[in-house]
């Protein structure tokens, strides 16, 4: 009997961001799925376009189902069964791990995962592989910020409180997010709110803003952290530190005001362009809702993706600290997490530097905890490896690893410096990825591997605010298509691991997963389908026979002593300033209609019909300098390389500043210019800035090239 007729429906969550709205799937008279929105807290019955036509993606026309193989660089890739590809991967590995040791093999993994998926990768690379040479795209998104979590609070969880907290705020500050269009449904929690909107652009989110009598700060890209040190200083001089709660909950506060005491609002304004009195408008607005109970301060990647990202958190963290907002009830800060799985995904061992339940993976304690969970050694565990940069540029370098195993991501799109990391790829002895479709990266694979999507297999996700819920399988896979477990757990007994180590089955995994998160930071161990199914609310920590943690550090903070701790920083440049040569500063964001890459979003004809390539908004004063005008051409060279993109004239945005989506590939790819330089801390590079040159290009003689893969 068909498990799925026509007419059947399956409540799920959407494939795409960390807001995971609800939603139902519904099968059509022809088999097909199409997606309607469920009530969630999240979403509470909305749905934003992608969600709409996200079922679009698993019928793609060159969706793969069978894996592909080449013999060599020079040959094409050609179909062929599971166990030619597997006993191709396994021989391969083998033979380079006997070369020249297990570091030699890396794995690159993704936060779009279930955390079933992360927690086996993790499990696999380390046990199976036995290299320390694993890291993931969540780096690029969450790590700043996760950084600056855990030194002031002891403990990182995206949102320590749930989103639906936020709607009863009377101020909400937004450093470097834009919701409207990057999650539109999370918008319905901040229609009461007044907002406070820091970021370069007039974005969506910072129209609102104004429309509601909130405020914009557009500092110039880059001084974010200086901007952040003025308000402290605004919010002391105006008489809103919180005292009391500053003395009975925090520490380091005296150290912090070093170097926020010279920014007076006149001072910053210079350097960051945003006028003084807005500066002490917004620590006004602030400060009243602040005493009131009632206020939060959220970061996006805006203000996290940069070099000195981890600090700048931190300052923004200083200022909701100083204003009494971390821990209690109607207030807070919190990192708005991007990825669908961005939080569980750094969570559960995938990162080169954790085992599963936020453990170092150089603590001895958590080392024998997991290791007794699998069955084996604690020394035969690897250590911290590369982070996720370091870790690609390594790729085929004297001492890097000669081969890659990659899941879920398209780091040629994604990653900075897109062109020397598609070199780094293409050199390397062996690449495998496991996809859906022949993404830009899969198409330099020796070995593509067909997995199963979002609606064809069931798993656990962890979303913004640190909620463990159930996605649902709707449908099966396609003929030939295989999971991502089972794709780990027939590569381990290949290379030598016994079946029972690598079960296939999300459920069984999950168990495992509890054991090895329990006790942990990110404990897991209480959470069971039994009480997913009851629909409970699962925000982390939930301890097995404890009730879940909705609303984090209310009576102490996870340092030792219970404080939170200010975080001495100090505003410095970002690594690479305009000249003469390369005079403006161009930074990337996302759209409403894409995701990520686009490895996904790009393939749904309504989405990109929508957005159909690439394009530079720019001041027109600056695209006039440059002899351009809407509609042209513009050649974009920053030290690293070139983007063509249309230009569209945008009269609020900054006369320095240029801005491109950067889920577009090849020629359109926002990351040929963006800089590699890396946060010391959080190993976060630096999106967020690049120097660049703005000319007109020719026009090409056929049409644009939109078309993913290759």
């Amino acid at each position: 009997m068909n498990p799925h007729p026509p007419g059947a429906s399956t409540r799920t969550h959407c494939p795409y961001c960390a807001l995971q709205c609800a939603m139902h799937l519904d099968t059509g008279a022809d088999g097909r799925l199409s997606a309607r929105p469920a009530d969630f807290p999240t979403n509470r019955g909305g749905l934003c376009r992608k969600g709409w036509t996200s079922a679009d993606v698993l019928t793609v026309p060159d969706r793969l189902t069978r894996p592909l193989l080449r013999k060599d660089r020079d040959s094409d890739l050609v179909e062929v069964d599971w166990d030619t590809a597997l006993d191709h991967i396994a021989e391969r590995l083998l033979a380079l791990r006997a070369e020249s040791g297990p570091d030699t093999v890396s794995v690159f993994g993704s936060g779009g995962l279930t955390n079933e998926k992360s927690y086996a990768l993790g499990k696999f690379a380390r046990l199976a592989l036995g290299t320390s040479q694993i890291d993931y795209n969540g780096r690029f998104c969450m790590s700043s910020a996760a950084a600056a979590g855990m030194r002031a609070f002891g403990l990182d969880r995206g949102m320590p409180f749930p989103l639906t907290d936020v709607g009863s705020a009377e101020v909400v500050l937004l450093a470097g997010a834009n919701p409207a269009e990057t999650m539109p449904p999370m918008m319905g929690h901040l229609s009461a709110p007044a907002l406070i909107v820091i970021d370069p652009r007039r974005t969506a989110t910072a129209r609102v803003a104004l429309d509601n009598g909130g405020l914009h700060l557009a500092p110039r890209p880059g001084t974010d952290l200086a901007l952040a040190l003025s308000l402290l200083h605004a919010v002391r001089v105006q008489g809103w530190v919180d005292t009391d709660y500053v003395a009975a909950r925090t520490s380091g506060f005296e150290q912090a005001w070093e170097h926020a005491a010279a920014w007076w609002p006149e001072q910053t304004e210079l350097l960051t362009g945003v006028p003084a009195e807005q500066i002490r408008a917004a620590a006004d607005l602030l400060g009243k809702a602040a005493r009131n109970h009632s206020a939060y301060i959220l970061t996006g990647r805006g203000t996290e993706q940069h070099a000195k990202g981890t600090d700048t958190v931190s300052a923004w963290i200083n200022l909701a600290l100083a204003l009494g907002l971390p821990g209690r009830a109607g207030s807070g800060y919190g990192c708005i997490t991007g990825q669908g799985n961005g939080q569980g995904g750094r969570e559960h061992g995938q990162k080169a530097d954790q085992l599963p339940g936020y453990r170092k993976i150089d603590d001895p304690a958590a080392r024998d905890h997991v290791a007794r969970v699998w069955g084996v050694d604690p020394d035969s565990l690897p250590g911290p490896g590369r982070s996720a940069f370091e870790l690609l540029d390594a790729l085929g370098t004297p001492g890097g690893p000669r081969a890659m195993l990659l899941f879920g991501s398209n780091p040629v799109v994604s990653a900075p410096d897109a062109g020397r990391v598609r070199e780094r790829l293409a050199g390397l002895d062996l690449l495998v990825a496991a996809d859906f479709v022949l993404s830009e990266t899969a198409a330099l694979a020796d070995v593509v591997l067909p997995v199963a999507q979002w609606a064809e297999e069931s798993g656990t996700m962890t979303n913004l605010e640190g909620r463990v819920l159930r996605r649902h399988r709707a449908i099966p896979p396609p003929e030939g298509v295989r999971t991502d477990l089972e794709v780990l757990s027939a590569l381990a007994v290949r290379l030598g691991q016994p079946a029972e180590r690598f079960p296939t089955e999300p459920d069984t995994v999950l168990a495992e997963l509890g054991a090895a998160s329990a006790g942990g930071a990110a404990d897991y161990s209480g959470i069971t389908p039994e009480r997913l199914a009851a629909g409970e609310a699962l925000h982390w920590p939930v301890r097995a026979g404890q009730e879940p943690t909705p609303r984090l550090f209310l009576d102490s903070f996870a340092h030792p002593d219970g404080r939170a701790r200010f975080t001495a920083v100090a505003h410095r440049p970002a690594a690479e300033e305009p000249d003469a040569e390369f005079p403006l500063i161009a930074t990337t964001g996302r759209l409403m209609g894409h995701y990520q890459s686009g490895a996904q979003t790009r393939r749904v004809p309504e989405l990109n019909s929508a957005e159909p390539e690439v394009y530079v908004e720019v001041h027109p004063d600056t695209a006039a300098r440059a002899g351009l005008a809407a509609g042209d051409l513009a050649r974009l060279t920053s030290r690293r390389g070139h983007t063509s993109a249309r230009v569209r004239l945008e009269p609020t945005a900054r006369l320095d500043t240029v801005f491109m989506p950067f889920h577009y590939a090849g020629s359109q790819a926002a990351n040929n210019l963006t800089n590699p330089a890396l946060d010391p801390t959080s190993r976060m590079p630096e999106f967020k800035v690049s120097a660049v040159r703005m000319e007109p290009a020719p026009e090409p003689d056929h049409g644009p090239a939109t078309a993913p893969g290759r």
